[in-house]
């Protein structure tokens, strides 16, 4: 399994350094069999870590986002242990922001069993979630819904955010970039998030390990911005490296929700 991971480790940092990956060539340098990196291709592909082209693969598209359906399986067994484990930071009656994204709407279904929580959305999955506590508060910014995921955006659900001052912050990201850099696909999008970080308390990011290295071509902001990272895996060295230096606390989910 480490031997694995490292491997596909490898083929990444390749894959950014290089833009393309051949599977005879990485087969040659890293001494392993066609089929082995074919079968590393197609998990990071899976993933959505790579993109898979003729004889090789190369780094996903910066400017279009996989779609909804696809995101809502990948990884999904991850996110809910991301968010189990977000769901035993909250406690009862507080307020909270929540965003557009699958692993935020994984920790609304895992925030069922709170009592008295204020929620601001401008995630329709999310307040149709979070209605079915009869408890709690949930309140949806106004704007543009987008079809494609139900996620609301543009001047008025900005509006909205900054009307309020909230205890939690909960928001997800399509991509870090090992240099600590936010990045999302959306500017709208990402708008409605930096505001939610300008007014929450405290700011917890939710991202499975598919996110890190993950290029997207809008720029949120820094990981330094954020107060807690909720993810499966442990961050690869670099971004390990600006995580501690920003002292942003990371808690790793482990195979049973457990913090590890």
């Amino acid at each position: 399994m480490a031997a694995s991971r490292e491997r596909k480790e490898q083929i990444l940092e390749r894959a950014r350094r290089l833009g393309y990956v051949a599977v005879e060539a990485l087969s040659s340098e890293l001494g392993v069999t066609p089929q082995t990196i074919r079968r590393d291709i197609n998990e990071l592909c899976e993933q959505n870590l790579l993109q898979r082209y003729h004889g090789g693969a190369g780094l996903p598209s910066s400017v279009v986002n996989a779609d909804y359906s696809d995101r809502q399986v990948m990884n999904l067994a991850a996110k809910r242990r991301i968010a189990r484990l977000v769901a035993r930071a909250i406690p009862n009656r507080s307020s909270l922001f929540i965003n557009i994204g699958t692993t935020t709407e994984a920790v609304a279904g895992a925030l069922l069993e709170h009592v008295e929580l204020r929620v601001v959305t401008n995630n329709l999955h999310v307040a149709s979630l979070l209605s079915a506590n009869p408890s709690f508060e949930v309140i949806i910014t106004g704007g543009l819904v987008r079809s494609r995921d139900r996620g609301i955006v543009g001047e008025a659900a900005l509006d909205l955010i900054r009307q309020f001052r909230v205890d939690y912050g909960i928001i997800g990201i399509s991509g870090i970039d090992l240099d600590g850099a936010l990045l999302d696909f959306d500017y709208r999008e990402v708008r409605v998030a930096q505001a939610i970080i300008e007014n929450s308390r405290e700011v917890l990011l939710v991202a499975d390990h598919s996110k890190f290295g993950r290029n997207a071509m809008v720029r949120l902001g820094d990981i330094g911005q954020v107060d807690a990272l909720f993810t499966d895996e442990a961050p690869p060295p670099p971004l390990a490296e600006r995580l501690s230096a920003a002292g942003v606390a990371v808690h790793v989910a482990g195979a049973a929700g457990e913090e590890t």
